[in-house]
This record gives structure tokens, C-alpha cells and sequence, in this order.
């Protein structure tokens, strides 16, 4: 065949590729990614990303999700009433004491029981002859607890605000202690997000594993000090967020496209079966001091496998260090028994149409105007995800029943949410289940808000707050997937990053619902939650459908992501020509000069 007519038949089949393209409604940039190719060659589904993904994604997410959740449990505070001196010298039952000593007050459902912080203003140890003595000669003044306070231990032997009465006057102390966490969460995940994208994800993966583990345990020690335990419980919130990122976000550039859910999922997963086990090992222990240091020496031990963190490649060449990338590659070409012999300057010549992007941090992802929107409403459904989560975690812990397996039936419905979640997104797209879930966590909140004040139906609530908690899980699931997909290399973290500011920052919201819920009415956070999940699953609608896309690498193709998206449509996958053309088309034709003499340093 002569030159002339090879250059006809490869126009032509370029001209058709570009036709398909074009019939799918999909931009070249986001089919078409060289950087899947070098990856190949050192292996992207191999023994290295096995190794990576069950320690560094599934198996940090697991115990830092013992480090980080364990603080919900130990500062659980069991049913208390004042202590009253004197039942040591009668024959009453507890129940029979508490009648007489304490006053009543109105509880979260309208119901009346005993006061948990008030007494009768009298000295029932002056009475010596209780056969004559009735209650009519008891005062009608109250008071606060004199003599502290009796705790309700059948649950618990004791949690930090039994061991120092953070109850009645200081009932505050737990909820700050939650509030502190999700203000240096916001801070954290400004400054170490920022960081992940301009030095790099492995250096902030180092400082947020230190910082958490190190904070954790310190705090343990340090109760007695309410100052000193914000402190520490406030170290651990400004880098745990970026402790489960930087991890995840190297896994995912460093495998191929079809397995971008599967790692979501390990990462998920992983944090699920720590949330699992976590109740049921205090429910054993019982003792918060040894439940504490047992959930949070696990992740410090992650440092034994520092040397099979890598920097990630995709994130180094984005930086036009292609040096540095090269010898990531090989690190993992070596694991997957691969020879990467891709050379500096063949490397460069692949992306030497590719400019750095000069960014500005959080303000470059509101550069564009697809961008912007997609920057909002990715902040919006993280906000409702976490505000959701964090009531629905403590409010478990707070309700009727046996708190350890209200915890649990809470944490394991998210496993089969993350395979029912994985399957949706895969199937029927990101877009249609995020939305999906939001709305019938929506119509879920309904029947709570109906019922919740008769206790004839305190089992139905139960169920029905794990099952928005597994919607939760679901939407969680999809919300992170999504988050990874849609921002470019050089701002991924970034994108992330800015999606846990405003989720803790309306998050602070959340142990106040609790609160609120808990002293003054039950229905009220499912009045807010509702409406977050119905604003959250119109939202959703408007977002770029991310499956089947390549993950964008720039600026200009991340301003571009989904714009030929329909309104109403479902994600199909690329047809399996066009994908092979891509990778010969004239746009591309640097990844023809791989290994070839003249290229050669």
C-alpha cells in the first residue's frame, strides 16, 4: 500500500472515530488519555494495586475509622440522676428512692420521668422514722445535685463523661468536644487539601497519619484536662479527612478506569467493617480507657508499610516532573513484574503539548462556569451527606435500647449500601443514584416525622433511621466516586478538600441536632434533614454524568467535563472502536514514538 493511499485509509478512520464520537455526545478528552498507556506498561491492574488498595485503602479506612468514630462511644452519656443520701437506711427499691427524691420534668417525646439534674431541696438522712413519715412532708423546692450524680451502668462501667461528670451544668462539654472536630476538620482540609495538590499526596498522607494516631492517643490521656482533650481531639480532626484522601486518590490515579468504583469500594468498605467491629468491642470491654487505646494504636502501625507509598505519577507529571514520575513507575512496574523502559525525554515528548496549569487553590475550581456549578452543587451534596451522617451516627447512640447494637445496625447496613451503591453507579451511572437516594432518604424522614412521638412505634423508628442511614451510605459512596471523577489531576484534592470544608463546616450543625433532638423534640432533625435531602436530590440532577469518562487531567478539560451531557439520559459505554481508535489518532501520535532510537535520551 502506497503512502497516499495509508494516509487516505487512516483519514478515513479518523474521520469515522470522530463521527462516533460525536454521536455519543462525548468530548475527545474525555475518551482519550495517554497516560492509561504508560500505565499499562508498568501494569495498572496488578500485584502493586492489589497490595495498595487492601492496605492503604481498605486497610487504613478501617482503622482509621476506628480512630476517628471511637470518641462517638466513649463520650456516650448513659441515663443519670442525682445522687440522694439515705436510701441505706430504708427498705425502697431504687425505683421507689428515685420517686421520692427527685422530681419530675417533660423529655424529648412530651413523656414525663425523672429530673436527670435536679432534687428536693431536703436532707433525707435527718429522717429516723420512716413508718410515720409520708410524703406530703416533703418539700416542694428543688435543687440542683448536691452530692453528684448515679449513672445507669447497664450498657457501660463507666465512659469520659461518667468518669467526670460532664452531665446537667456542663452537658455542653460532649457536644463542643464533637463541634471542635468538625471546626479543625474545616481548617484541616483547607490547608492539607491545598497541600496534597501542590506537594503532593504522599508527604500530607505521612503528616495526617502521624497527627491522627499520635493526637488520638494523647487525648486518652488527658481527660482530666477539658482544655488539653479539645486540643487533641482537635489535632486529630484537622488531618483525618486528608488521612483516607491522599491514599485513595493515588489508587485511583495509578489504576485503570474500570476499577475506579472497585477501589471507592474497598475504601468504603473498609471504613464499615471498623464501624462494625467498634461497638462490639466496647460492648466486651466496657471500660472506655481500654476500648480507646485497643481502636487507636491499630492505625498508627500503618508506618510498617511506609515504603510501599509511592507519590503519585499521574499528579508528578501534571507537575512536568517527569523524572520523579518515571521512578514511581518503576517502583510498581518492578512489584507487577513488569519492565518499564519509558525514557525522560520520551515522557516529555508524549506531553509536551500540555502546559502546567497555574492554579490558585479553592478559587480556581469557580475559574469556569461548568466548573463553578459543578463546584457548588458537589459541595452542597457533601454538606448534606455529612450532616445526615454525624446526626444519624450520635443520634443511634442516644436512642432507647442497647446503644452498642444501635451503633452496629447503623454501621452494617452500610456494607451491602456500598455493593448496592457500586452496582447502581456502574449500571444506571453516578448522576441518577446519587439523586435517586436522596429523594427516598427524603420520603423516609415522613413516617419519623408522623410518628416518632408515640413509643408503640419506637421500633419502626429504629428501622427506618438504618435504612436512611443506608440511603446515607449509598449516597456517600456515589458523592466520593463522583468527587474523584469530576476535578482535574492538579486540583483533585483540592476539589475534595473543599467538599469536606463546607460538609464540616455545616456539619457543626450536627451534635447541636442531636441536642436538640434529645432535649426538646425527637421529630426535629428529621424536620432538617428532610428538606437537605430533597434540595440535595434536585441538585444532583444537574451534575455530569462521570462513568465510561476518563478522569480529566487540566484546567480546560475539567471546564469541558460533561458538557454534551442530556438532562435526561442514561450513561452508555463507549464503543469499543472508538476507544482503539483514540489511541491512533492523529491528536495522539506521540505515544508512537515509545522505545524508538531517535527519541532515546
Amino acid at each position: 500500500m502506497t503512502e497516499k493511499q495509508e494516509h487516505n485509509v487512516s483519514s478515513r478512520k479518523a474521520s469515522k472515530t470522530s463521527t462516533k464520537v460525536h454521536e455519543m455526545d462525548l468530548e475527545e478528552s474525555e475518551l482519550n488519555d495517554p497516560f492509561q498507556a504508560l500505565m499499562e506498561k508498568a501494569g495498572n491492574h496488578g500485584r502493586y494495586q492489589t497490595l495498595y488498595n487492601y492496605v492503604f485503602v481498605a486497610g487504613l479506612a478501617f482503622s482509621g475509622a476506628l480512630t476517628y468514630m471511637n470518641i462517638i462511644l466513649a463520650l456516650n452519656i448513659p441515663d443519670h440522676w442525682c445522687t440522694v443520701p439515705g436510701i441505706e437506711n430504708t427498705n425502697f427499691t431504687l425505683s421507689e428512692w428515685r420517686n421520692l427524691t427527685l422530681p419530675k420534668q417533660t423529655d424529648n417525646r412530651g413523656k414525663e420521668t425523672f429530673s436527670t439534674c435536679n432534687m428536693y431541696d431536703m436532707n433525707f438522712t435527718e429522717i429516723t422514722d420512716w413508718s410515720t413519715w409520708n410524703v406530703s412532708q416533703r418539700t416542694t423546692e428543688t435543687t440542683v445535685c448536691q452530692n453528684g450524680w448515679s449513672y445507669d451502668q447497664t450498657w457501660y462501667d463507666n465512659t469520659i463523661p461518667t468518669d467526670h461528670n460532664w452531665v446537667c451544668a456542663k452537658d455542653l462539654f460532649v457536644t463542643n468536644v464533637f463541634v471542635v472536630g468538625r471546626v479543625t476538620e474545616v481548617v484541616g482540609s483547607f490547608i492539607f487539601g491545598q497541600m496534597g495538590d501542590s506537594y503532593g499526596r504522599r508527604l500530607v498522607f505521612f503528616i495526617s497519619l502521624v497527627f491522627c494516631s499520635v493526637g488520638r492517643m494523647v487525648s486518652i490521656v488527658c481527660t482530666s484536662s477539658y482544655t488539653w482533650f479539645l486540643i487533641m481531639s482537635g489535632i486529630v480532626g484537622l488531618t483525618v479527612n486528608s488521612l483516607f484522601q491522599s491514599p485513595q486518590i493515588i489508587g485511583m490515579e495509578i489504576s485503570r478506569e474500570e476499577d475506579r468504583s472497585r477501589i471507592a469500594f474497598f475504601q468504603s468498605v473498609g471504613w464499615s467493617v471498623g464501624t462494625t467491629f467498634m461497638p462490639l468491642m466496647f460492648w466486651w470491654l466496657r471500660q472506655w480507657k481500654s476500648f480507646m487505646w485497643v481502636t487507636s494504636v491499630p492505625t498508627a502501625l500503618a508506618l510498617i508499610f511506609s515504603k510501599y507509598v509511592i507519590e503519585s505519577p499521574r499528579w508528578l507529571i501534571s507537575k512536568r516532573r517527569f523524572r520523579d514520575a518515571i521512578v514511581q513507575m518503576k517502583k510498581i512496574a518492578k512489584i507487577n513484574g513488569r519492565n518499564f523502559d519509558v525514557t525522560e525525554k520520551e515522557l516529555a515528548e508524549i506531553y509536551r503539548q500540555e502546559k502546567q496549569d497555574v492554579t490558585y487553590g479553592i478559587a480556581s475550581l469557580f475559574g469556569g462556569w461548568r466548573l463553578a456549578r459543578n463546584t457548588i452543587i458537589m459541595g452542597f451534596s457533601w454538606c448534606v451527606v455529612a450532616v445526615s451522617y454525624f446526626t444519624l451516627v450520635l443520634f443511634s447512640s442516644r436512642m432507647a435500647g442497647n446503644p452498642f447494637l444501635n451503633f452496629l445496625y447503623q454501621s452494617i447496613v452500610e456494607i451491602p449500601a456500598y455493593v448496592v451503591g457500586r452496582y447502581l453507579g456502574d449500571t444506571y451511572g453516578r448522576r441518577f443514584t446519587n439523586s435517586v437516594s436522596f429523594i427516598i432518604s427524603f420520603i423516609a424522614c415522613l413516617p419519623i416525622i408522623a410518628y416518632a412521638t408515640d413509643e408503640r412505634y419506637e421500633s419502626m423508628m429504629i428501622y427506618l433511621a438504618t435504612f436512611i442511614k443506608f440511603l446515607n451510605a449509598l449516597t456517600f459512596f456515589t458523592v466520593n466516586l463522583q468527587c474523584l471523577e469530576i476535578y482535574p489531576t492538579c486540583m483533585r484534592q483540592t476539589g475534595i478538600a473543599l467538599g469536606t470544608i463546607l460538609a464540616n463546616a455545616i456539619g457543626v450543625l450536627a451534635p447541636y441536632l442531636v441536642y436538640l433532638g434529645t432535649t426538646v423534640d425527637i421529630r426535629a432533625p428529621y424536620y432538617i434533614l428532610g428538606t437537605l435531602f430533597l434540595l440535595g436530590g434536585i441538585g444532583a440532577t444537574f451534575l455530569p454524568e462521570t462513568l465510561h469518562k476518563k478522569l480529566p487531567d487540566t484546567m480546560e478539560e475539567a471546564n469541558h467535563f460533561g458538557r454534551h451531557d442530556k438532562f435526561f439520559s442514561l450513561p452508555k459505554p463507549p464503543l469499543a472502536s472508538v476507544a482503539d481508535e483514540n489511541m491512533k489518532m492523529p491528536s495522539q501520535p506521540e505515544l508512537t514514538k515509545l522505545n524508538q532510537a531517535e527519541f532515546a535520551p
